[in-house]
């Protein structure tokens, strides 16, 4: 991981008060150090988070300590063998009252392989029913918003690699997204009840030949795949509304099988800016 990536990742466009990063399969290196020096001019780290490959990150405009009610964090592993036989996969979360406003932010790694649908679909009950569970750090009352990010794992199903790449070659893409196996089980109602997500205008973000725009081209010729996602919802209680300024992948970033995926996501309360 280049800090080149690290600072296009973040943009130098910084207008948002809290900025999530979740990454997953980290390498062991002081992400940590690179972010916050590429962000000194503008934000501050308010909170991280490890969970083996896992690493999440809660930065803040400068001005934003005086706003924080409350943040707390926790963390559900899922699968692996404690870490013995390959890495585990789960979530990491932070909650935060930032100005009034509680926000919930999951980070996670789902289960991989097309035919495993199933288990992501469990994976994510289990976590969303785990977290902030334990007494010592529940969280009073519900958010407000809950924003899910990560490498989710669902995959294209129903076509095979070459097709598939002839559609993304001819930018004919959206012709994809009836075969994507979260959209499928959403509109079943198996998972993500209630959450939205902006439309996949980009290309899928998984499988990637590293430090090229070139998709897999080992033997195994993955199928490409809409892998990494960011949904979130509101709870219609809340008085917020939430505008999905942005949503994209960032084909400039090499360093990784995948292509990150980033999302500005705007609120506003009783008319104002958030």
């Amino acid at each position: 991981m280049s800090v080149e990536d690290i600072t296009k990742l973040v943009s130098s466009n910084r207008k948002f008060d809290l900025l999530v990063i979740g990454l997953q399969e980290v390498p062991k290196c002081d992400v940590a150090q690179v972010l916050q020096e590429t962000m000194v001019e503008t934000h501050i780290l308010l909170c991280q988070k490890t969970m083996q490959s896992l690493q999440m990150f809660l930065f803040g405009a400068k001005s934003s300590e005086k706003y924080i009610r409350e943040l707390k964090v926790d963390k559900h592993a899922v699968g692996g063998c404690g870490g013995i036989i390959g890495r585990k996969k789960g979530a990491i979360a932070m909650y935060i009252n930032f100005s009034e406003i509680r926000m919930l932010f999951v980070s996670c790694h789902l289960a991989a392989h097309e035919h495993k649908v199933e288990k992501r679909n469990s994976e994510c009950q289990h976590i969303s029913h785990s977290l902030f569970s334990k007494n010592d750090i529940q969280y009073t009352k519900p958010a407000d918003v809950t924003v899910w990010l990560g490498d989710l794992n669902y995959r294209l199903q129903g076509i095979s690699s070459i097709p598939a790449r002839k559609l993304i070659e001819e930018n004919c893409q959206s012709k994809l997204r009836d075969k994507d196996q979260l959209l499928q089980e959403a509109e079943k109602g198996e998972v993500f009840n209630g959450y939205c997500e902006g439309t996949l205008l980009f290309k899928p973000t998984y499988k990637y030949n590293i430090g090229s725009s070139n998709y897999d081209t080992s033997y195994k010729i993955r199928v490409p795949s809409w892998t990494d996602r960011i949904l979130f919802k509101v709870d219609h209680l809340s008085g917020l509304d939430a505008i999905l300024s942005s949503y994209e992948a960032l084909d400039c970033i090499g360093s990784s099988d995948h292509k990150p995926v980033r999302a500005h996501l705007c609120l506003k309360v009783h008319g104002d800016s958030a």
